[in-house]
């Protein structure tokens, strides 16, 4: 654990964020075990595997919540819909010549959530769950110890480096994920003010919006695309798409407005229209918010009032920016509707954004050269979406589960349950698919599908689905027991690599690592630090 330092006497208004990444924070990064474990392991493989080059630009892509059965469910789905059997497809990351396997728990807690594994992945250091780039010491909540014990990101030193860098999600940009990377805080959900603690708001401590906007490292974040424009905004001022929609902020400031200020060289844009005419030849920065909340599903993009872009038209539009600095840089992409999806237990869409995110990653490997740039995909965590049942060869996979006969052909209906009704090859453990109890609702993000329950109750524990269409956009797949939205998972998740660097990517190994392997690939002589 980083060491304690004796706390401030006392913390006023205007709250000081700067102190937090100062020399002492720096000092005291060295001491804390999992960033001295994750260098350590790192040292040990180079060891096995002598550097050959260092990379020059560096893309993190983090699948939310893309677990192992989730990128072979996707595999499928997408092999399918190319006309295939399905199995025998690949994901483009996939195809990544180097590969290993992410412990992903939090200090705190068995199974995780995002924050706390971004801020591992972004920070070489494991953290509690809830946290943003802070040590384990910090309690929920303690904003008054954030100065004493943040943790420097990848952003931030690739900035302090003078490499371009950029962030982009299709969640709101001020989510786990992203805010990870640019942000510290003591609790997630500090999105804009009106989500800070009394406390925290009377000592003027900045919600993740604002740290966003004041990031200061550097020349600032390059590139920023993503949702949540309403923690942008006045609580009084009219959304610009969405009729009706205000803004969120309690203090009533445009920091939209103020990020233009701040930077006379960036764009701001909102829609499709402005962001497709942004030429990456003259663009050298740009805060793109598409959404008052988080973007749409791939699946429902088209109907957007405004327009959305992709999440591999953001990511291609992010690199030609971003390449420009002869010096290199950073980009972390976030497929982060997958984990929303999950939460929902609706499979095809969790599915599809996979798929989708398969696709950034592509346009990323078509548009760099693999000599000087380090791909790196992963997980945040893992989703428990079950993939069971003894399908037959070329199943559908979001469909009724078929298994062959005793002749070795597929059988002509359903592989039935205990009660003669047909199963599904897809179902989750728990979550609002449960329909044993037609009151429940999907919590969560406004843009959850709607949960319409085809179980009314009964003598049966589970659904007739026999004239039912499970592969339908909307449909929840099965869960075992009923929650408002369905939990994560505590498995260890993948790590795919390609690149200068990509060959430390072997193992099992801490979530952590990621960051210090990172480092490693883009020579940075971290271990020069006291």
């Amino acid at each position: 654990m980083i060491r304690r330092r004796a706390r401030r006497a006392a913390l006023v208004a205007p709250f000081s964020l700067a102190l937090a990444l100062g020399a002492a924070a720096e000092a005291d990064r060295a001491q804390d075990v999992w960033y001295r474990a994750g260098r350590e392991a790192v040292a040990q493989r180079r060891a096995l595997a002598p550097r050959t080059a260092s990379a020059r630009n560096v893309i993190l892509f983090v699948g939310d919540g893309m677990g192992p059965s989730t990128v072979t469910a996707a595999r499928i789905l997408a092999g399918q819909q190319a006309g295939g059997l399905g199995e025998e497809h690949w994901l483009s990351f996939e195809r990544l010549p180097y590969t290993a396997l992410s412990r992903t728990y939090n200090t705190n807690q068995q199974v995780p959530e995002s924050a706390g594994t971004m801020s591992a992945l972004i920070t070489g250091v494991k953290t509690r769950a809830g946290s943003l780039s802070l040590d384990e010491s910090v309690a929920s909540g303690d904003f008054a110890a954030v100065p004493e014990h943040s943790v420097p990101t990848l952003i931030e030193e690739a900035e302090a480096r003078g490499l371009a860098t950029g962030v982009v999600t299709n969640t709101t940009i001020t989510h786990a994920t992203p805010a990870a990377c640019y942000a510290h805080s003591p609790h997630r959900d500090w999105e804009y003010d009106g989500k800070l603690s009394d406390a925290a708001r009377a000592a003027d401590f900045p919600d993740l919006a604002r740290q966003l906007v004041e990031f200061a490292h550097g020349d600032g974040i390059e590139v920023a695309f993503g949702g949540g424009r309403a923690h942008f905004l006045g609580a009084n001022a009219p959304d610009p798409e969405d009729l009706g929609t205000k803004g969120a902020r309690l203090d009533e400031r445009d920091l939209t407005k103020e990020w233009r200020a701040r930077h006379a060289d960036g764009a701001y844009v909102w829609n499709l229209a402005q962001f497709e005419a942004l030429d990456p030849r003259k663009t050298r920065r740009v805060l793109g918010l598409f959404d008052p909340s988080h973007m749409e599903f791939e699946i429902d993009r088209a109907q957007d009032t405004a327009g959305e872009p992709s999440l591999s038209e953001m990511t291609e539009k992010a690199i030609q920016i971003l390449s420009k600095n002869p010096r290199g840089f950073v980009l972390m992409v976030e497929g982060g509707k997958i984990d929303h999806a999950h939460h929902a237990n609706n499979a095809r869409r969790a599915l599809t954004e996979t798929i989708e995110l398969s696709r950034a990653v592509q346009r990323a490997m078509d548009l760099t050269d693999p000599k000087d740039t380090l791909i790196v995909v992963t997980a945040d965590h893992s989703q428990p979406l079950a993939f069971a049942g003894y399908a037959t060869r070329g199943n559908p996979i979001l469909g009724k589960l078929v298994v062959n006969g005793l002749d070795g052909e597929p059988m002509k209906t359903p592989y039935p349950d205990a009660f003669g009704r047909p199963m599904t090859t897809l179902s989750y453990p728990a979550g609002p698919g449960n329909t044993a109890e037609s009151n429940l609702q999907p919590a969560g993000p406004k843009k959850f599908p709607h949960f319409d329950p085809v179980y009314q109750g009964g003598d049966l524990p589970r659904p007739d689905l026999s004239d039912v269409d499970t592969t339908a956009a909307s449909y929840l797949q099965e869960a075992h027991a009923p929650l408002r939205a369905g939990m994560h998972a505590g498995e260890d998740v993948a790590i795919y690599a390609g690149g200068p660097g990509a060959e430390l990517f072997t193992g099992v190994r801490e979530q952590n690592y990621v960051y210090h392997a990172i480092v490693d690939a883009l020579g940075w002589n971290l271990a020069a630090e006291p």
